[in-house]
């Protein structure tokens, strides 16, 4: 893993005072920020490093609603209308194409798996629906593994995370937002239990509300403030290719492979369900809330001890505000890829689609994913502080779902009334007993 010190831009730029800070300058962050600024709420977003650097513009890019949680569909459905509409809001094209996703199954038993969730789905009206061999060949032109069939819904697709968080977060800064990137939130001061104030690592800001949207840095930023937020880290890798010609269209995945077309014509491809996870100091403190997750994901993760383990053993657990953190001495975490896992994704891609058989690798990308007990996000108010909210853990999918998710944290802090239940996203599942129902990442 490398840690890159990014230019800092409006460095040295601290507001003195503001409504909302955000402590975060990933997609969640910017579709925060966005939100907030249509309403005409004075909010400053805080990045420690570049704006969308980490996970947010190193991802597949799938915008799905296929395999979602049932929990997370009212909130997808809706980020589908927004992902329309975001071009005309922040007048600038984020990639987004309804080109459709395809799960590829090689016997038709395997399609059996999928039948609880589309029984599930039907009062949503999806149009997801099951393919078999003919249309399957014709989703995936030239595949040598003659699928038996397939789950496919046409009007998922995709945007370009290389695009879409700064283009975001520009939106929103013309719409009055203030975006300092190249500084990092050490924490938050209160009076009387409640926020009143953010310090900065370049001054303070006074402010009503804090909202946590850090991705994988956020349970530490908690932690720091005595909030538990359980939460750990998967390694996703993807690879970037040049154009490729007679490819698939959209997105696919199945047993070993998962790709998505890009709108430059080159393809995004990886193993869609294969995930390094490095044991760490919080893979003890949250053991237990991990057991569910660990029935459901465990052929899926390749745990290791490595440079990770060591970095964050090492790392400060607890700081005063005074202090220099954990978030200034790491501004962008761009890891090593799982090579091992990408290559073997290589070799599949090659075998399954002889139009990749000379296709050249412009770029191995990896990220962190920050993951919850449960595979959803935490969306919600902290109980315990009125002032501070938390938006984090989206497990993989959060890419798609910002836009939606940006609106229900906007709704929550302005007393509007949510667009949708916000109830199974509240924080306090998590340390109130609640029984920890997970879904499968890797679906």
């Amino acid at each position: 893993m490398t840690a890159h010190t990014p230019i800092p831009q409006d460095f040295n730029v601290v507001p003195t005072e503001t409504e909302v800070v955000i402590v975060g300058g990933g997609i969640i962050g910017a579709c925060t920020a966005l939100q907030l600024a249509q309403r005409g709420i004075p909010v400053t977003l805080f990045e420690k490093g570049s704006i969308g650097e980490e996970q947010s513009s190193r991802n597949w890019g799938w915008v799905r609603k296929m395999g979602r949680d049932i929990r997370e569909m009212p909130l997808m459905i809706h980020a589908m209308k927004l992902w329309d509409e975001l071009p005309g809001i922040i007048g600038a094209d984020v990639g987004f194409r309804r080109q459709g996703i395809t799960y590829f199954c090689d016997e038709e038993k395997d399609m059996g798996k999928y039948e609880a969730w589309m029984k599930a789905m039907e009062p949503f009206g999806l149009d997801t629906h099951f393919v078999q061999r003919q249309r399957v060949n014709e989703l995936a032109p030239g595949n040598t593994r003659n699928f038996a069939g397939g789950l496919h819904t046409p009007s998922d697709g995709y945007a370009e995370p290389h695009l879409a968080a700064r283009a975001i977060a520009e939106g929103a800064r013309r719409l009055g937002a203030r975006i300092v990137e190249g500084c990092a939130v050490r924490g938050f001061e209160t009076e009387s239990g409640r926020v009143t104030e953010v310090v900065t690592e370049k001054g303070r800001i006074k402010c009503r509300t804090v909202v946590l949207a850090g991705g994988i840095w956020s349970s530490l930023f908690a932690r720091n403030q005595n909030v538990k937020v359980p939460q750990l880290k998967m390694l996703s890798q993807t690879m970037r290719t040049r154009p490729i010609e007679n490819g698939p269209l959209g997105c696919g995945s199945g047993k070993g492979f998962g790709y998505r077309k890009r709108n430059d014509g080159g393809y995004n491809v990886g193993m869609r369900s294969a995930h390094a996870v490095d044991i760490v100091p919080d893979s003890f403190r949250f053991f237990k809330d991990y057991l569910p997750a660990m029935k459901n994901e465990i052929k899926a993760m390749k745990f290791r001890v490595g440079q990770r383990t060591w970095q964050e053993t090492m790392m400060l657990g607890g700081w005063k505000l005074d202090q220099r953190t954990p978030f200034e001495t790491y501004r962008i975490m761009r890891p090593v890829p799982g090579h091992k896992i990408l290559d073997q994704a290589t070799i599949n891609i090659k075998k399954l689609f002889p139009q990749f058989k000379d296709m050249v690798v412009n770029e191995r990308m990896s990220a962190w994913i920050d993951v919850t007990p449960d595979a959803i996000p935490t969306i919600s108010q902290v109980d315990a502080i009125p002032g501070f909210y938390i938006s984090t853990g989206y497990s993989g999918h959060g890419f798609g779902i910002a836009p939606a998710a940006g609106q229900l944290m906007a709704e929550l802090i302005t007393g509007d009334t949510p667009h949708v239940d916000p109830t199974p996203f509240r924080h306090s599942r998590f340390i109130d007993g609640s029984k920890i129902v997970h879904w499968p990442i890797g679906f």
